[in-house]
């Protein structure tokens, strides 16, 4: 575990080292920054909602040959989202990304080498419901094996799927992260867009 000015420390290299897709994103990005800065508490200390706005992570896995990632039907948020959580009191959010997905599917995948260990995004983000509070997160990304096998932790997910980057057919209806359609963007500028289909 850190200390709590090593832990601030690494927060904000983590921050700073991601380069906005957007202008939200940078927003987002100047907002963390200057909340770090502050000297405000980073961490969630106690469930649900204390401090009220505090540090969590996505774990995003990234199967490269069919373009696709997972989503988790996430029973206590009632929506779509990425594996992942919140930050323990002064954790590294890279051993966070790495230690929700031991805890939720049972793997241990390495970082993707196109992002490594930084994140791949930033979003500042109100939940919903109650007990509402701000999720101040680090999305990191994952290289995955859609075929390997996980043991998805059902009490925290109805169900998991793997959907296309690259378009919405079979993906679930129903409520994503706010995020999601601007980190697709993002990821598919980084990895690459498909060729368009001619004909």
């Amino acid at each position: 575990m850190l200390t709590e000015d090593e832990a601030r420390c690494v927060v904000r290299e983590l921050v700073t080292a991601v380069t906005p897709h957007d202008r939200q994103e940078a927003a987002d990005q100047e907002w963390m920054l200057a909340w770090i800065d502050s000297g405000a508490p980073l961490f969630r200390t106690a469930k649900p909602a204390t401090p009220p706005q505090h540090l969590a992570v996505y774990a995003i896995l990234i199967d490269d040959p069919t373009r696709s990632i997972m989503i988790v039907d996430h029973r206590l948020a009632q929506a779509w989202l990425m594996p992942g959580g919140h930050v323990d009191d002064q954790e590294d959010p890279r051993a966070s990304a790495v230690r929700e997905l031991a805890e939720e599917l049972r793997i241990a995948p390495g970082f993707h080498p196109a992002f490594g260990d930084a994140p791949c995004f930033l979003t500042v983000t109100q939940t919903r419901g109650v007990d509402s509070h701000t999720d101040v997160t680090l999305w990191f990304a994952f290289q995955a094996d859609r075929d390997a096998a996980i043991v998805p932790d059902e009490r925290e997910f109805a169900q998991v799927r793997w959907v296309p980057i690259d378009g919405r057919q079979g993906w679930p209806h129903g409520v994503f992260d706010p995020g999601l359609e601007r980190f697709l963007d993002k990821l598919r500028t980084r990895l690459g867009r498909t060729p368009a289909v001619v004909g």
